[in-house]
């Protein structure tokens, strides 16, 4: 056997593999006396076919089947001996014409097109500088962060006039064109909570209220989508659309949060006995607590930060015309030109990234063994225990759980990518210039979203 590489570009090659009669006709025999100890044709005992006969009947399916476990084995032994760094797998020349007879076998050739990964270089250094973004920790955000709080484990008690963050309860009835109330109509009790309202002209009609005072409004204005709207008045959402905007609200009840007190109690709710004693200690804690929970955040926007500048300044180029031939033969269900051309650039795209990633890992020897992603899920684990306030399990039984939760593959699949991507930030703020910019938490957010 022998291979015979032609380079067409630097992108694409055509791999010829020349096989000689030699290098098949000794397995084509033995795969064909498998078959003649196993054949049942009749007039014959098992065993007993003519050789003949058994070729006659198996000789161009066995030939066809060892012809193509050499050149795959041919193949893939040159790839990796002349450390090829291709895209995908060969695939037949679309154009080449078959070498050799099946009806009188001799010498053979497969002529097969593969397409190189591109060489690139990465446009990132110790010279590229990238903003660091961290959220400013002011006293206004700990006032906030602190009201949550109160809020959260506060209670609501009743109180006689309305003001902007109570909650309202009453009844929605549904009015004639007059302004009376509609025979039949939709009467149904709803709350309101007035903190939630978007529009502040609809909050102002319900402020400085009393209970037994009626409102007239549009219950669209006071609900959050067709859903809310149609259990907001006790209907189905098929109703909607023919739904009439003259309604009263009547006021039953006005119900406002009272804070918790900055005492012990609650510093006992929030953290373990004797963590937390004072106010000072109080802003201390949710000050540490928050700059380690945004870090996470300005990890993430650095990191989507330099990929966004990676995929816009790593030139790669790439051998298209091989791509779309190989996802069309590769793929498990029949593909159309159209579909692989409407999907292509996302393709690329995704590739690309593939390969930055690659890049990245094979020059900086960055891994992810066995150990390492085991540790890692341990410590998700340990994180959701936490979330809910319990503690983790022993480390035993952690391991367990970890090592249970691998063997799923989508969840296993999911839990390298977040470890890949810590790694990845890591090498990021490692290698690029970092400016950090103390910024305002809402500023923070709206660049979050960006």
């Amino acid at each position: 056997m022998n291979v015979i590489r032609e380079e067409i570009d630097a992108l694409n090659a055509v791999l010829t593999v020349k096989i000689d009669s030699e290098d098949y006709q000794g397995k084509v025999k033995q795969a064909l006396e498998k078959h003649r100890k196993t054949a049942k044709i009749p007039g014959f005992r098992p065993g007993h076919v003519p050789f003949g006969l058994i070729q006659k009947q198996y000789g161009k399916a066995v030939l066809a089947e060892e012809l193509n476990k050499l050149t795959n084995d041919t193949l893939s032994n040159y790839i990796f001996e002349n450390k090829l760094d291709i895209l995908g797998n060969p695939i037949p020349k679309s154009d080449a014409e078959l070498v050799g007879s099946f009806d009188q076998p001799g010498d053979f050739e497969f002529s097969f097109e593969i397409g190189y990964s591109p060489s690139f270089t990465l446009p990132i250094s110790s010279n590229t500088s990238f903003d660091c973004n961290k959220v400013k920790i002011d006293n206004t955000l700990l006032d906030k962060q602190i009201e949550d709080l109160r809020r959260r484990y506060g209670k609501l008690v009743s109180t006689e006039l309305s003001e902007d963050r109570d909650m309202l309860l009453g009844k929605f009835e549904e009015l004639e064109e007059t302004g009376l109330l509609k025979e039949n109509g939709i009467s149904h009790t709803a709350t309101i909570s007035l903190e939630f309202l978007e529009s502040k002209d609809t909050a102002s009609l319900f402020k400085s209220k009393k209970i037994g005072e009626v409102i007239a409004v549009d219950p669209r204005l006071v609900s959050k989508g067709d859903k809310d709207l149609a259990s907001m008045l006790g209907i189905t959402e098929d109703g909607i659309d023919s739904l009439s905007t003259n309604f009263q609200f009547t006021i039953t009840e006005i119900k406002r949060m009272e804070l918790a007190e900055l005492s012990e109690d609650l510093y006992n709710k929030l953290f373990l006995p004797g963590e937390v004693k004072t106010e000072d200690e109080l802003r201390s804690r949710i000050s540490a607590d928050l700059e380690k929970m945004f870090s996470g955040d300005t990890d993430r926007m650095l990191t989507r930060d330099v990929y966004n500048y990676l995929m816009e300044k790593t030139a790669v180029q790439f051998p298209e015309a091989f791509l779309k031939r190989w996802i069309k033969l590769s793929n498990d269900k029949p593909v159309t030109e159209d579909e692989i051309e409407r999907d292509f650039s996302n393709y690329l795209q995704s590739l690309k990234w593939q390969l930055i990633q690659t890049k990245i890992f094979k020059e900086n020897n960055i891994q992810l063994t066995n150990q390492e992603v085991v540790e890692y899920t341990k410590e998700l684990l340990a994180g959701n225990y936490a979330q809910y306030g319990m503690p983790a399990p022993e480390d035993a039984e952690l391991t367990e759980t970890a090592v249970r939760l691998l063997k799923n593959k989508e969840q296993a699949n999911g839990i390298y990518d977040k470890l890949a991507e810590q790694k990845l930030t890591e090498y990021f703020k490692a290698t690029v210039a970092l400016k950090t910019k103390d910024i305002l938490y809402d500023d923070f957010l709206a660049l979050a979203k960006g």
